[in-house]
């Protein structure tokens, strides 16, 4: 099947005809950085979108924040804007890359090696069974490997679309799947 629909691209400055394509190639020439040929030989690079891998998402999309104006523990993030940057280590030594749900157990188990999460600072709201936060890589991966021993329990839930794409260097994507946070509200905690 066929489809006989064009588009016409224009010149932005003097708004004539620049070339008309069939409308799927107009549209694919947006997505990528092939140039487009019409058939009167006019080439124009299409444009394309790139997202910096420390603005990206686990799941290969746009970062998207893990907590908003209102919520409990806002703002989350080691920039405190509510969002789990992929940032140099230089920027973030901590790798707060993980968008987490903590539970009591994990808490519990982050205390037992020295980072009490639980304990309110004028900088940090404490943290509570529930709570949304940015968690540092290695301590996410530490309670998924102690749980084998300890049990599912101490392994905070992700949300995989707030969780920074720079986490997969350190931990494979099925083990962050197994603990996803499935609650699409993202009821205040």
């Amino acid at each position: 099947m066929t489809y006989n629909a064009a588009i016409c691209l224009e010149s932005p400055i003097t708004q004539t005809p620049l070339m008309r394509l069939p409308l799927l190639s107009a549209i694919a020439a947006l997505f990528t950085s092939v140039p487009v040929t019409s058939s009167s030989n006019i080439t124009r690079s299409a444009s394309s979108m790139v997202l910096e891998t420390g603005k990206m998402n686990v799941l290969h999309g746009p970062l998207q924040p893990l907590t908003r104006s209102g919520d409990s523990t806002h703002p989350a993030g080691f920039m405190r804007d509510g969002t789990c940057w992929g940032l140099s280590s230089s920027d973030d030594p901590g790798q707060h890359y993980v968008g987490a749900v903590v539970s009591k157990e994990f808490l519990e188990f982050s205390k037992a090696r020295g980072n009490d999460l639980t304990n309110r600072t004028p900088y940090f709201p404490g943290l509570k069974d529930g709570c949304k936060w940015c968690l540092c890589v290695a301590r996410w991966k530490e309670a998924f490997m102690a749980s084998s021993e300890m049990g599912d329990k101490i392994v905070p839930k992700v949300i995989l679309d707030a969780t920074a794409y720079d986490t997969l260097k350190q931990v494979k994507i099925e083990d962050l799947k197994k603990f996803e946070f499935k609650d699409h509200q993202r009821a205040e905690l």
